[in-house]
């Protein structure tokens, strides 16, 4: 089987995971809030983490980088929680769409943290980028809605996030990194969900198990993924979750197609592709 088909199949579990993470994301919203979703999926996140290491082994979550792991998760669980939230509030196709500027957020950070040139390319990209964003929130023509600002914060998070886990899997296996995910990010969550608990009722338990779960196969399929094919074959693949999350959006919810939306999350496919072409060349120049 050629690597192509394999980032494939691999890209269809992660397409799969990552939609039935918004769904689960949104009927969770109707019983808890942003702090105990995030709570209760760091709890059964440990959990699962706990049972592969007992197979695998403890040695592996040994790691001198802990301080680094610390804020990485700050960075990470601000991310979490700006898309959690604003799945509650806005159309999926939209929270969608803004989360693909995490490459742009990228781009423009990069230069900064891990001392990358921002060259004339990654100018253009950022540009473009943020052309598509002003497509999607239009301010001066609708009012800027708390969901998009947070959807905005969310891909800022995840991009900040995605740096210094590059940092990390330098030295760290992506195993040791989940492992410091679930036990950082679970006290950040335990005190605002003890202030206001709430026991979640079984209608909702099953929802919980799949957002723990599609956290972790999400991004398991995206690296076999991406170990399989380069990004330029990968990150095409990815961004068909926008049209399939918009047509969920509408069948299961009644959440209208937003041309405005689509046509931003266009704009910033182009920007996304640039980077990928302009990375591409630097890496393979023949």
């Amino acid at each position: 089987m050629s690597g192509i088909v394999l980032a494939g199949t691999w890209m269809s579990g992660a397409l799969v995971s990552f939609l039935l993470m918004a769904i689960a994301g949104r009927e969770l919203s109707t019983e808890l809030n942003t702090f105990q979703i995030l709570f209760f999926r760091s709890v059964i996140g440990l959990v699962l983490i706990l049972a592969i290491l007992s197979w695998s082994g403890w040695a592996q979550v040994r790691t001198t980088k802990f301080s680094l792991h610390f804020i990485r998760n700050i960075a990470h669980y601000v991310g979490q929680f700006g898309w959690f939230y604003a799945i509650s509030l806005i159309p999926l196709a939209q929270v969608f769409a803004i989360e693909f500027t995490i490459p742009i957020w990228t781009a423009m950070l990069a230069p900064f943290l891990l001392s990358e040139r921002l060259s004339a390319s990654r100018i253009l990209v950022i540009v473009i980028g943020f052309i598509g964003i002003l497509i999607i929130l239009r301010p001066g023509m609708v009012p800027f809605e708390i969901g998009a600002i947070s959807a905005l914060i969310a891909a800022l998070g995840y991009a900040l996030s995605h740096m210094l886990t590059k940092k990390l899997t330098r030295t760290d296996s992506p195993l040791t990194v989940i492992f410091y995910m679930t036990v950082i990010q679970l006290p950040m969550g335990a005190i605002p969900t003890a202030l206001d608990w709430t026991t979640p009722s079984m209608t909702v338990l099953p929802w919980l198990l799949i957002v723990a779960t599609t956290a972790i196969s999400a991004h398991y399929c995206m690296a076999r993924a991406l170990s399989q094919a380069d990004a330029i074959v990968v990150v095409p693949m990815d961004f068909m979750r926008l049209p399939m999350v918009a047509l969920l959006g509408l069948f299961l919810y009644g959440e209208a197609l937003d041309p405005w939306v689509l046509a931003g999350a266009a704009v910033i496919f182009i920007a996304i592709t640039i980077n990928i072409i302009s990375e591409h060349k630097k890496t393979k120049p023949f």
